[in-house]
């Protein structure tokens, strides 16, 4: 029995004596929190006491008696810096013991005392009472909520947060959860992944936030008041919030969390730090769906749920960063941003009215250090594959990158711009940027963007953009991804020689049969144009024993007369990684032999693949993988 039931039972033989105003001086007062409804949320601030709903009598006294005149949907507790929420289960809870207080009126003013300062204790001893105040125990819904709940911890697992942040965390685990992995994260925080029967696996965060004292969390919000309001702005503003509000020197534990919470994405710089997350899903409406990440290509649940609150906060950050529209007028949003460890993320959102609320996926953008004898490094291609590569971008290649969601098309795309020749001029047409152009830049490629469709006023069209790219200069034309009426334009251009360089750029397909379906059956573009096509490559995400990795999986040419199209390999997986097929070896290569220079031959071209391939060989075995290094290295290509 709980130590308020015991109290309960004393109390009742003390009412026999006609001596029960011995306990009510020390145990009638409600606990000194401040109460009050948001919508069907009742909100406590308890800034005076624990606001422990599980431990402190006081604070269930205030609530069920607030509860005895309003029914609510949730709970939400203030208490030293963090938040706890109970929904459903422990809001239900109170509800019945309130429901009671209510039907009982003034009928024993002791017993609706002790029912909500101890609703366990106190209604175990209605139980077998078959009086009126039995039927109230029974319609209050007091005795089903109770039946079978041995302590408060049975029923009350809040969700956490901290209170200037826009989450909550369950910290409960499933008894038959089996622990599979732990990650230590680079903002402080700890990823548990459990394997579950019958569910998807769980990706458990314990948050650097709540792991912080009540005086570091104290100054924390603080500093984040400091902030909001204007007393600090400008640089470092959140490590001189800190100081704003301490005496002492800034802990930067303290500085990492609340720059998160002020000037970076909150919640998803921990999901984030994480570098085999590729993907974070958020569902509306956000309340009822825990987020889900994607690790190493497989779906996973997290314990974290965003408020409502946080949602549209994230929207307001995306329309910020992005100057994208995004609300009922403009329910859709493709947008790009950076996290504060400097990884891009791609974002697309909806709203009302086309969803329940506001609704995310970020995915990882494309990693713009990437360099050709970086990804022969990393293992996405071989040598002789990066090597054949290099040579066709070099000597104006017509190639479309092909892959499925997720298997790396733009990271090879921006790759094989730092193929094209420094004398070369490249315009990069894109609706949302994720292409490497200021790096280009930077290593000095002569590199022209052009952005194309947002719906925010002003705009140029895919179709528009390619004309007008085809006036900016002869040199390389780049299309982010092709997917609409750019397509014709494109490979018009191709096909009449209206661009002389290399031509490159993304699609979605697997193979060179499927990107042939996509752009003749799908985009309308006549197979005599296609055929203007040198090469497709196909790029794959594929599993290992380490995780998710992409691969550079076939190198097709594009063969045919008129409307006959067809491909042919020259490269292709032998195991794991793509391999020669021997036709380039044997001189079938059409595609090699039009590479040939006024002055050179079949075999001219061929020798040139294998010093590019030497070259990049060296350059991936000494680790000079930059862009600045590998720039200085091609200066005396060709």
């Amino acid at each position: 029995m709980s130590t308020d039931g015991v109290e309960h039972t004393v109390r009742g033989w003390l009412s026999e004596l006609g001596l029960e105003g011995l306990l009510d001086e020390s145990t009638e007062s409600h606990c000194g929190c401040s109460l009050q409804f948001e919508d069907r949320t009742l909100v406590v601030e308890a800034d005076d006491c624990s606001g422990d709903l599980a431990t402190s009598p006081a604070c269930r006294h205030s609530v069920v008696e607030e509860l005895a005149t309003r029914d609510a949907e949730a709970i939400v507790v203030y208490s030293e810096g963090l938040k706890h929420r109970y929904d459903s289960a422990g809001t239900g809870f109170f509800g019945a013991a309130g429901r009671f207080v209510e039907l009982l009126g003034d009928r024993d003013d002791v017993l609706a005392r002790d029912v909500a300062r101890d609703p366990i204790g106190a209604g175990t001893q209605l139980e077998t009472r078959v009086d009126a105040i039995g039927d109230v125990a029974l319609e209050s819904g007091l005795l089903d909520a109770i039946a079978g709940v041995d302590t408060y911890a049975d029923v009350f697992a809040p969700r956490v947060g901290l209170e200037i942040a826009y989450y909550y965390v369950d910290r409960s685990i499933d008894d038959s959860a089996r622990l599979q992995d732990v990650r230590e994260l680079e903002t402080g925080s700890t990823a548990r992944i459990y394997e579950r029967e019958d569910r998807l696996p769980l990706y458990a965060l314990d948050i650097v936030d709540l792991s912080l004292s009540p005086e570091e969390r104290d100054l924390v919000v603080g500093g984040y008041e400091a902030i909001a309001e204007g007393w600090v702005e400008g640089d470092r503003a959140p490590s001189r919030a800190i100081e704003f509000v301490s005496d002492d020197p800034v802990d930067p534990k303290l500085t990492t969390v609340l720059e998160k919470h002020t000037e970076g994405y909150g919640i998803l710089e921990d999901l984030f730090s994480d570098p085999a997350v590729t993907d974070v899903y958020v569902t509306s409406p956000v309340t009822n769906n825990p987020l889900r990440v994607e690790l190493d290509g497989e779906a996973m649940e997290t314990n974290v749920h965003l408020t409502e609150r946080g949602a549209k906060a994230l929207a307001s950050r995306v329309r910020r960063t992005s100057g994208r529209a995004f609300s009922r007028a403009k329910p859709t949003i493709d947008a790009t941003a950076s996290l504060a460890n400097g990884r891009g993320l791609r974002i697309a959102g909806v709203t009302d009215p086309v969803a329940d609320g506001i609704g995310f996926a970020f995915r990882e953008q494309s990693d713009d250090r990437f360099t050709i004898p970086g990804l022969v490094a990393n293992g996405t291609m071989p040598a002789e594959v990066a090597g054949f590569l290099s040579t066709a971008i070099e000597r104006n290649a017509a190639t479309m990158i092909a892959g499925t969601r997720g298997s790396g098309k733009t990271t090879l795309l921006g790759t094989l711009l730092y193929e094209v020749t420094p004398e070369t001029r490249t315009v990069v047409i894109e609706d949302t940027p994720e292409l490497p152009v200021g790096p280009l830049q930077s290593v000095g490629r002569d590199v022209q963007a052009l952005r194309t469709g947002t719906g925010d006023g002003p705009e140029i069209s895919p179709a528009d953009a390619l004309r007008t790219a085809l006036r900016l200069g002869d040199g390389a034309l780049v299309v982010g991804e092709i997917r609409g009426d750019e397509a014709q334009v494109l490979y018009e251009a191709m096909r009449v020689g209206a661009n002389a360089n290399a031509v490159l750029g993304t699609i979605h397909g697997d193979g060179g049969d499927e990107v042939y379906e996509r752009v003749v059956s799908d985009l309308n573009v006549e197979p005599s144009s296609f055929g203007a096509t040198d090469l497709v490559v196909t790029v794959q995400a594929y599993g290992t024993e380490d995780g998710r990795s992409r691969r550079v999986a076939r190198i097709e040419e594009v063969l045919g007369d008129g409307d006959e199209i067809w491909f042919e390999p020259l490269y292709e997986l032998d195991g794991e990684t793509a391999a020669a097929t021997g036709r380039i070896d044997r001189g079938e290569s059409r595609f090699v032999n039009e590479m040939a220079g006024p002055t050179e031959e079949y075999a001219d071209v061929r020798a040139a693949i294998a010093e590019r391939t030497e070259r990049i060989e060296r350059l991936a075995a000494d680790g000079r993988l930059s862009p600045e290094e590998v720039a200085s290295a091609y200066m005396d290509r060709g």
